[in-house]
């Protein structure tokens, strides 16, 4: 049980945060139509405005991390087609690249998936995963100093 009134805080305020941002993914992948279950945010927010000490929440790993796994995704999706092998493999080499790039993000592991099995166009790379990412980067580094007065991120690179 928490009992620290700063941590219950802290919780409540990356509870609220989570809360606005998922808020925000919804209303513009409805205004883009693209459906929201293919914007690949949303356990990014719950990391990223949760848990922003970790490694994983930091900008290098968020914005790096969906952009590898995302380029991966594509690169096998165009050379092999949109295939169930595919898209396990996709997954696979995405977690081994985002290790060696020191950008390891495990939201960012639904990318590929998301990308094989919908057949994505290269665009996907740019909107939503690029811009998405930057905006949640850009989001969170306002929220934290803003609402938790926590000096977010740790490091941006």
């Amino acid at each position: 049980m928490i009992k620290n009134r700063q941590a219950w805080l802290a919780i409540l305020a990356g509870a609220a945060g989570g809360a606005v941002a998922i808020g925000v993914m919804e209303f513009w992948a409805a205004r883009s139509a693209m459906p929201v279950m293919a914007v690949p945010f949303a356990t990014s927010i719950v990391l990223v405005l949760g848990s922003p000490e970790v490694e994983a929440a930091q900008p290098r790993a968020l914005i790096g991390g969906h952009l590898l796994a995302s380029l991966v995704g594509l690169v096998l999706l165009h050379l092999a087609g949109p295939q169930p092998w595919v898209a396990a493999l996709a997954v696979g080499l995405a977690m081994v690249a985002m290790h060696v790039t020191r950008t390891f993000h495990p939201p960012a592991g639904i990318d590929p998936l998301l990308i094989v099995v919908n057949n994505m166009p290269w665009s996907f790379l740019v909107l939503p995963v690029a811009a998405g990412a930057l905006a949640l980067a850009m989001f969170a580094y306002v929220w934290h100093l803003a609402v938790r007065r926590f000096d977010w991120p740790v490091r941006w690179w």
